[in-house]
């Protein structure tokens, strides 16, 4: 029978977005795992690509936090679990700690979980105490560890922001500027976000520097005695078994660096349905494995269009399997190399596969950000969107997404394309969140 689960645990967050809530994440990861404990990390709300730098950091896969598109069950049921066999949990809050509907700030609270503050403090001095006095005090009774400044120039610079503090409790210490080869960012970053961690042959390398910085702070100087004034108890969350709706049935997926936006939990539920997982990359000349449904997800088809294109073996096994009457479902990226072409910021149009009508155009300014819903009628996924392209398209518009409570679908919400068996969207689904809904998209009640 499952019990409680008392485990250290910290909600890394911060007044806004771009104050180093990622790199400190890591690297309070990655220096505890190097000193051999057991470290699990987790990501608020949606995000594909800091979740690499963490599991690397940790050597643990990393799995997604947020009370509207995981659920406050679902969130219990992640936290006991990890809690059960870790020394230390890790949470990277997003935006800023009291932001949105469903806040960093309302997770903390809902699993007392102690707030560290990350504050750029670059450019500051004694404004540091306010911002750290506002944090800690805005919603009475949020459970507090400290706050840690970063970008911090030099000693007598700490010392300035330290003096600032009302209480010296509050002092988890100063991490310096950290910057990469040729003085760029540390952990760099491109349209949808930071470079994925694989991508760089120096990425271990990027978070010692980080965890060496951070050893010298007294946050990164605690051990594992000092560690439990943090600690949380996590209570046990029952779950209901997934019906095994896609037993006997086996799912392909695409996954390389073209189609890397893959949450683990959408493996587990669809494990859990009963699929077989067959794993194919396009990049790497792959043809489509022998399956009953196709599952393309996000990524970045965009940096990769001339050798999606080339692989037309794999183009003919789509072809074949939509002609047989085989779900496919693709969802933003993976929907994006199913067009004809891709029109580039450089001027360059480059043709795709082709399977759905019509030409993407990717652009420099945002054109899709936030949480969304499906509902089929199977039930009701939840998910998000997130792109810089615009897809003009002559496929049937089966049916759209809605933002939370807008009711089932909405004019502004992302179109679900529906070519015979292929259904492709902008929209990024949370499987776990209808188990059901996800069988249907992948023919497991046809």
């Amino acid at each position: 029978m499952s019990t409680a689960a008392r485990c250290p645990a910290l909600v890394v967050a911060a007044c806004a977005s771009g104050q180093g809530k990622t790199t400190v994440t890591a690297a309070l990861a990655r220096l505890h795992a190097r000193k051999g404990r057991r470290v699990r990390v987790f990501k608020c709300g949606p995000d594909y690509l800091d979740p690499y730098w963490h599991g690397l950091a940790s050597g643990a896969p990393v799995e997604q936090l947020d009370l509207w598109m995981t659920g406050a069950e679902d969130c219990a049921a992640r936290l006991h679990a990890a809690a059960l066999d870790a020394d230390l949990l890790l949470i990277e809050g997003v935006m800023g700690l009291f932001d949105g509907a469903d806040s960093v700030a309302d997770l903390a609270a809902r699993f007392a979980i102690p707030v560290l503050a990350v504050v750029d403090a670059w450019a500051m001095g004694g404004t540091l105490g306010a911002i750290a006095h506002g944090l800690k005090t805005f919603r009475p009774g949020l459970p507090w560890a400290g706050v840690l400044a970063n970008r911090v120039a030099g000693e007598h610079h700490a010392r300035l922001l330290q003096d600032g503090l009302r209480e010296a409790s509050d002092w988890l210490g100063a991490l310096p500027r950290l910057a990469g080869e040729g003085g760029g960012p540390l952990l760099p970053e491109r349209h949808l976000g930071l470079v994925a961690a694989h991508e760089l042959p120096d990425a271990l390398a990027r978070l010692d520097m980080a965890a060496d910085a951070l050893a010298a702070t007294p946050l990164g100087q605690m051990d594992t005695a000092a560690l439990g004034r943090f600690a949380v108890e996590f209570a046990a969350q029952p779950q209901a078994d997934a019906p095994p709706l896609l037993a006997g049935r086996t799912v392909a997926v695409a996954r390389d660096a073209a189609f890397a936006f893959i949450y683990p939990a959408n493996l587990q539920t669809l494990t859990a349905l009963g699929a077989r997982l067959a794993f194919f990359s396009p990049l790497a000349g792959d043809r489509l494995p022998a399956c009953d449904a196709v599952w393309l997800p996000g990524g970045y088809p965009e940096l990769h269009a001339e050798a999606i294109a080339a692989n037309r073996a794999l183009r003919a096994d789509l072809c074949a399997h939509v002609v047989a009457g085989r779900p496919i479902w693709a969802e933003c990226g993976g929907m994006m190399a199913l067009a004809e072409s891709i029109a580039l910021p450089d001027g360059r149009e480059l043709p795709l596969w082709g399977l759905l009508p019509g030409r993407v155009t990717q652009q420099q300014r945002l054109a899709g950000l936030g949480p969304q819903q499906l509902a089929l009628p199977q039930g009701v996924l939840r998910g998000h969107t997130f792109h810089y392209s615009r897809f003009d398209s002559l496929a049937r518009v089966a049916t759209r997404t809605a933002r939370p409570g807008q009711g089932v679908a909405s004019d502004a919400g992302e179109a679900v394309y529906r070519q015979g068996s292929l259904q492709a969207s902008y929209f990024h689904a949370w499987f776990a969140s209808s188990p059901v809904a996800t069988a249907a998209l992948f023919g497991g009640l046809a």
